[in-house]
């Protein structure tokens, strides 16, 4: 983690399908989700932080994001704002197939702030590989989120999905803190620290109600 981190914010998916289309975001509540990503976009932009906005597409004939459609249009929020690279994508992460790596190594960023959607799929897939990739890690947890699940392997609610990856993020592999946290970092020039997996689990191991 740099004293003086040197970060760009990665926009990631902020679609229409998943505000008036067939994945409609559920927690947090979207128009919360939104308003915070135009707060870090414009904060970003006056503080001389890159934006890269970051945009799906399926096959034409998908029934989610498909090439054309209005749902995979980005919203205005974003597509309303300045941006300093596009990037277009087809898997989850932000990095896969795509030229952000080296796009960030040109300009000497250690340091990617994550907003947009989903928390647990293009989100999560892109702050693992950034991880991994060996740059710092921020997470915006109140201008991204998820959708509800059920299939063979269970439910889970869009709370408890958003939840419980961030929980595992901040463990690891990125810090995950609220927009307002991330504004004044970024106008401080200072990073934010994520936790580790041994405090994060003693801390759960000591918290713990005995049976």
């Amino acid at each position: 983690m740099s004293a003086n981190p040197r970060r760009a914010l990665v926009v990631i998916d902020v679609q229409n399908e998943y505000t008036s289309g067939d994945l409609p975001i559920e927690f947090p509540p979207v128009e919360t989700s939104l308003a915070n990503i135009g707060r870090a976009m414009d904060a970003a932009r006056a503080a001389g932080v890159p934006v890269v906005v970051v945009q799906n597409f399926a096959p034409a004939d998908s029934p989610l994001f498909a090439r054309g459609s209005v749902g995979a249009g980005l919203h205005p929020v974003v597509a309303s704002r300045e941006r300093d690279h596009y990037v277009e994508k087809s898997l989850p992460s932000a990095f896969a197939g795509t030229d952000l790596e080296a796009w960030l190594a040109g300009r000497d960023v250690d340091t990617v702030a994550v907003a947009g959607y989903m928390t647990h799929n293009c989100d999560a897939s892109t702050v693992f590989e950034a991880t991994h990739a060996g740059l710092a890690v921020e997470f915006l947890s109140d201008a991204t989120g998820s959708v509800p699940y059920a299939n063979e392997a269970g439910a889970a609610s869009a709370e408890d999905i958003h939840r419980v990856f961030s929980v595992v993020m901040h463990s690891r592999f990125a810090a995950v803190v609220t927009t307002d946290a991330w504004l004044a970092a970024v106008k401080a020039g200072a990073p934010l620290a994520r936790d580790t997996i041994y405090a994060s689990n003693q801390r759960a191991r000591a918290n713990r109600v005995p049976a």
